[in-house]
């Protein structure tokens, strides 16, 4: 990497995560602040955080998005629709979806292609972004939920969800990014602790990332940029 990207360049690459069930609100709050401290794309918050972030931010230039099916996919297709239109209702602008990880790794395809469709229409012009659970499928698994959720209209597909004992890897990205076409975008979360990370996956074909280390990333490249070393860190963060 021989030349730094802007600070708000990578700010408009990040959903800063703010999803682990026990967060309280003064807890969630405070993430809000950031991403408005920040400037960052957007944040993607639990279901029943959507109005309220909608509210917080106004103002600012920072997107709501939110979670459907999340974190198993193992709700029905009718739930996940029902989901999708409460979300829109509270003001949400983009969705990350977790598919039918089960009837995916049956190979029943039809099935997670209905769903992940039935969601795309019901958001429609809304974002759609598809998690794969890449942690658990093999490679042959990943190519095809990339192949159902381009079919289905998504507009990215995404490795993780976080809560699956792993997350995004080089290798996964760049399988993901040849197994669809360009109208469709490729999403990293689940690991992206650090600025190196982020940059390499970047590099990959990585056009957004899913991460609570929104800080350490941008303060590590705002000290890189002004001549310093920058940290390195890898933040605990497990989204």
């Amino acid at each position: 990497m021989t030349t730094l990207l802007s600070v708000a360049e990578i700010a408009g690459e990040i959903d800063h995560a703010i999803l682990k069930p026990e967060l309280t609100r003064a807890e969630v709050d405070a993430d809000l602040e950031l991403a408005r401290e920040y400037s960052i794309f957007s944040v993607c918050v639990r279901p029943s955080d959507v109005a309220h972030a909608v509210e917080r931010l106004a103002g600012s230039p920072v997107a709501v998005g939110t979670v459907i099916g999340f974190p198993h996919g193992t709700t029905t297709t009718q739930a996940k629709v029902a989901e999708t239109r409460q979300a829109l209702e509270d003001g949400a602008l983009e969705l990350d979806m977790v598919l039918n990880i089960g009837r995916l790794r049956s190979g029943l395809l039809d099935d997670v292609e209905e769903d992940i469709r039935a969601v795309k229409q019901a958001a429609g012009d809304q974002v759609v972004k598809v998690i794969l659970e890449t942690a658990l499928l093999d490679d042959d698994q990943k190519i095809a939920a990339c192949g159902a959720a381009e079919r289905a209209g998504a507009d990215f597909v995404k490795t993780s969800t976080g809560f699956a004992g792993g997350g995004a890897t080089l290798d996964d990205v760049r399988l993901m990014r040849a197994s669809v076409g360009p109208g469709v975008q490729v999403k990293a979360s689940g690991g992206v602790r650090g600025l190196d990370t982020l940059l390499e996956m970047r590099e990959a074909g990585v056009t957004r990332f899913g991460t609570s280390a929104t800080r350490v990333i941008l303060d590590d490249l705002a000290a890189r940029s002004a001549g310093g070393r920058g940290t390195g860190a890898e933040d605990a963060a497990s989204y």
